[in-house]
């Protein structure tokens, strides 16, 4: 009949995937969308103001659980629950208990934005989970840990996107660091810790000239540290954007307590405690402070914990 369009499971319009998501784009008309999205576990996402103010968003949850940290405290949700946004202010966080699969309606088109976005980037990506495992998982820790500093700060909009993606990429400039050194067993020779540091340029460079260019200085700059002794040009302090100096406070933290071939990783407490020692020489203070806040809350620390 016209006018009625009828689905089978399975079908859809067009379909993107945007690191731990996928999006099924399955109806559209008069402005509004129906998309399905499925978000893997123990994942940060978050829904942030539309480009109009008066934009709705709803999410229903079909499978899974996740949890919202109110002002009472976590708020769980799962199957048959429901959230949406209207007139919203500022950026609202939640965390995947499981794998989660949602319904999610919008007034104003948003699919086309997920499907012109780092595309690309993504399929490096996959290439570097297949050279270096470690460095794939790795960004995505990170990326959750510079979530958890941003929502302390209530970052904006433009910054918290610029920081989602500049943390899920910013290692991709190690697809041309050689295998051997990514996966060498032992510690690396000043030669080959000079090559390691090419990586920060490289991402740069590949990042610059895409349509989502402005997390290539972001990507540039998140070994630089405070006191001038980072890479690859020792800025310093203010020459160092605020997205770069978080990224380097998670990345130093991950880095710390993962586990590598040649070293178990640290416990949280030692690693924080690592940073805390450098908070302010080369880690911005307040950022450090507010991780280690964000830790305890989510039972990664335990209150009074040093």
């Amino acid at each position: 009949m016209k006018g009625l369009n009828l689905g089978r499971e399975g079908d859809n319009i067009a379909q993107e995937h945007q690191g731990s998501s996928e999006f099924f784009l399955l109806a559209r008309g008069d402005g509004s969308e129906i998309i399905l999205q499925t978000i893997q576990k123990d994942k940060i996402f978050y829904v942030y103001p539309g480009e109009e103010a008066d934009t709705m968003e709803f999410f229903y949850i079909l499978e899974g659980e996740c949890s919202y940290k109110g002002d009472n405290g976590h708020i769980i949700l799962g199957k048959g629950d429901y959230f949406y946004t209207h007139y919203l202010q500022e950026a609202v966080y939640f965390s995947t208990l499981t794998e989660m699969k949602l319904l999610w309606h919008t007034t104003k088109p948003a699919f086309h934005l997920i499907s012109h976005r780092l595309r690309k980037l993504e399929n490096i990506l996959k290439q570097i989970e297949e050279k270096d495992n470690y460095t794939f998982k790795h960004s995505g820790r990170v990326q959750k840990y510079c979530l958890m500093i941003s929502r302390m700060i209530k970052m904006p909009k433009d910054k918290l996107e610029d920081l989602y993606f500049a943390a899920a990429f910013h290692d991709i400039g190690k697809i041309h660091t050689p295998e051997e050194i990514l996966n060498k067993p032992g510690r690396l020779t000043a030669e080959e810790f000079e090559i390691v540091k090419r990586h920060c340029y490289d991402g740069y460079v590949m990042v610059k000239d895409l349509y989502y260019n402005n997390i290539s200085d972001i990507i540039l700059q998140h070994h630089e540290r405070l006191d001038g002794s980072g890479y690859p040009y020792g800025i310093k302090e203010e020459e160092i954007l605020l997205e770069a100096k978080i990224i380097g406070v998670a990345d130093t933290f991950d880095a710390m307590t993962s586990d590598r071939p040649y070293r178990k990783g640290l416990p949280a407490e030692v690693a924080m405690d690592e940073l805390k020692r450098l908070s302010g020489i080369h880690y911005d203070a307040e950022l450090v402070r507010l991780f280690e806040q964000a830790l305890i809350a989510d039972g990664i620390l335990k209150p009074g914990e040093k």
